[in-house]
């Protein structure tokens, strides 16, 4: 298979585009994080901007690149995304260190499944095309009022 084939086709997966959107987003937000710091801004202050912005930054980047989907009204479900990822990451990371699994390996261990996560709920939640899950679930009776 010749390469420009091979390359057209991986780009093809909403999967490889969001983990290669990913580490666009984490140059992104690390970026503007170093740049503040340098600019003397204190690292609260340059860490707090820097999520913002890299949320609102991975929130086009993600919708329109990997999901083919630019609604901003879905803003609020990325930040819920975000917020329970979030949780759980930590979560998972201090059962770890709670094993005694270094808290490098464990975030290492924890970079896949938590990609393989948030894609999922993005996916579902976020960026759907057809519609909220929970509209789908009431439309198939699955969910009464």
């Amino acid at each position: 298979m010749n390469l420009i084939l091979f390359t057209k086709k991986l780009l093809h997966n909403k999967i490889v585009r969001f983990f290669l959107v990913s580490g666009l987003n984490t140059i992104f937000g690390y970026g503007l994080f170093a740049l503040l710091i340098y600019l003397g801004l204190h690292y609260t202050l340059a860490c707090f901007i820097g999520t913002i912005a890299g949320i609102l930054f991975n929130f086009k980047t993600i919708g329109t690149i990997v999901f083919k989907n630019n609604k901003n009204s879905r803003i609020f479900r990325f930040f819920g995304v975000y917020g329970i990822t979030y949780l759980c990451g930590t979560g998972a990371l201090a059962l770890f260190i709670y094993f005694g699994v270094n808290v490098y390996i464990g975030g290492v261990i924890l970079l896949l499944p938590m990609g393989l996560f948030a894609y999922t709920l993005n996916h579902f939640f976020v960026f759907n095309n057809t519609g909220s899950l929970f509209a789908k679930f009431k439309r198939e009776g699955k969910i009464k009022n």
